[in-house]
């Protein structure tokens, strides 16, 4: 009962100590003069608001569930604490995450930050001989970077065992509750040591993810930089009304209007792969990333993208969350997301680090409801344009093309809002 008092204690002296003003730089979050040294060689001066949140209490040792939006920085928010704990004691850390791609940037990035202290990571992953990743246990690892079903496999063939874990983060973990890992979570769990400091990060907050947290994690304290489903805030956002078959040369005009990087997502991976297709024959720089494609192929067409090889990338809602990219001026939505939690997710790849962006979805006449879902997430209204003429049935009213911009469900010209919108999506 003492101990729980008092790490009950502790968490709300963090609470508190997050209400008020914290160091603006690495320096005052408490981070050590090793790993300042590093972060000033990779030119990293200023902390994002995850990181000023999350550092010093991760550095207490505390559990924490982390709740931001994509691309505010996570990695280095448990990164840096979790490195400066095994520099002091032994032990291993353990990072989960949903797919390659990210597993992949979260490794990049940590062997960034701890090689330059004598820190080795290994990254365990589908879509890699598993050999190869047996030889780099061998090396005995600080860090292990997994998805769940590899590293299963690993365990099951009894050549990692997690009897030295001391920090767990999980990362994306919504996602990873999306594509039904819990069960492999659960297993992974049952293995590590139950004295461990538990890192949670998440974009949204699910039951799920809340039933992790009271049966796995002590006392952990919740810290949440934007509301659940908060979209990034430098990114111009903006829909274009049209039917199907205009799509492509919609999206060709655009690519002549916009000169930077520019991502597109498509729904599926056969429409992604068609897409790309005809880029290509209109002589485009074009990569794509889908599930038919082997890990090598994707890494390479995120690689061509990253060094500008390719102008343009093409995805599937496999890489909304696994694009680390910086500079993409444009992100488009070819097709709109099932899930229109993917929405925020997808555009979240531009506008990054504070820097401007833009997104533009397509919509066709009878995603309406698609669109205020979206909406409705994002607690904002949607710039609408609307191309050609839109046919609805029965009493819905009928927009003809005017060469303006309006907001969703409103004319700029009458300023009325129209009704009767459709109830089903149009797939």
């Amino acid at each position: 009962m003492d101990e729980r008092i008092a790490k009950k204690q502790v968490a709300y002296f963090f609470m508190s100590l997050l209400n008020k003003q914290i160091g603006s730089d690495f320096k005052g979050l408490g981070v050590s003069a090793d790993i300042l040294n590093v972060l000033k060689i990779l030119k990293i001066d200023t902390p994002t608001p995850i990181q000023v949140k999350s550092i010093p209490v991760a550095l207490s040792g505390q559990d924490m569930v982390g709740v931001a939006q994509t691309g505010t920085g996570k990695t280095f928010a448990f990164g840096i604490p979790m490195i400066e704990r095994l520099l002091l004691e032994r032990g291993q850390g353990l990072v989960l995450l949903p797919t390659r791609e990210l597993a992949s940037q979260v490794d990049e990035n940590l062997r960034k930050l701890g090689s330059r202290l004598g820190l080795r990571t290994a990254a365990l992953i589908g879509g890699q001989t598993i050999g190869s990743q047996a030889q780099s246990l061998k090396r005995n690892p600080h860090i292990l970077i997994c998805t769940p079903g590899r590293l299963i496999d690993h365990l099951k063939r009894g050549w990692v065992k997690l009897d030295y874990i001391k920090v767990l983060v999980l990362d994306e973990a919504d996602r990873m509750f999306d594509m039904g890992f819990a069960p492999q979570i659960e297993e992974i769990i049952k293995r590590i040591p139950k004295t461990r400091q538990t890192l949670l990060f998440s974009a949204t907050m699910p039951r799920a993810i809340l039933r992790l947290a009271s049966t796995h994690m002590s006392m952990p304290v919740h810290i949440e930089v934007a509301p659940s489903g908060t979209t990034v805030e430098c990114v111009d956002q903006e829909v274009y009304v049209m039917k199907k078959e205009n799509k492509y040369m919609q999206l060709e005009k655009i690519l002549k209007q916009y000169k930077g990087s520019v991502l597109v997502f498509a729904r599926t991976k056969y429409g992604a792969k068609h897409l790309a297709n005809n880029l290509k024959q209109s002589m485009h720089e074009v990569a794509e990333i889908h599930s038919n494609l082997s890990f090598n192929q994707r890494k390479e067409s995120m690689a061509g993208f990253k060094s500008k090889k390719y102008r343009i990338l093409i995805a599937t809602d496999i890489a909304a969350r696994g694009i680390d990219v910086s500079g993409i001026e444009l992100v488009v939505n070819y097709d709109l997301p099932d899930d229109s939690g993917d929405y925020v997710h997808r555009i979240g790849r531009t506008a990054r680090a504070g820097n401007p962006g833009k997104a533009i979805s397509f919509a066709t006449p009878d995603q309406w409801k698609d669109i205020r879902n979206i909406e409705r997430l994002i607690n904002k209204k949607l710039t609408l344009t609307k191309f050609a003429e839109l046919e609805q049935a029965g009493t819905r009213p009928t927009f003809k093309r005017y060469g303006r911009t309006m907001s969703f469900g409103r004319s700029v010209a009458s300023r009325s809002r129209p009704g009767g919108f459709g109830r089903h999506r149009g797939r």
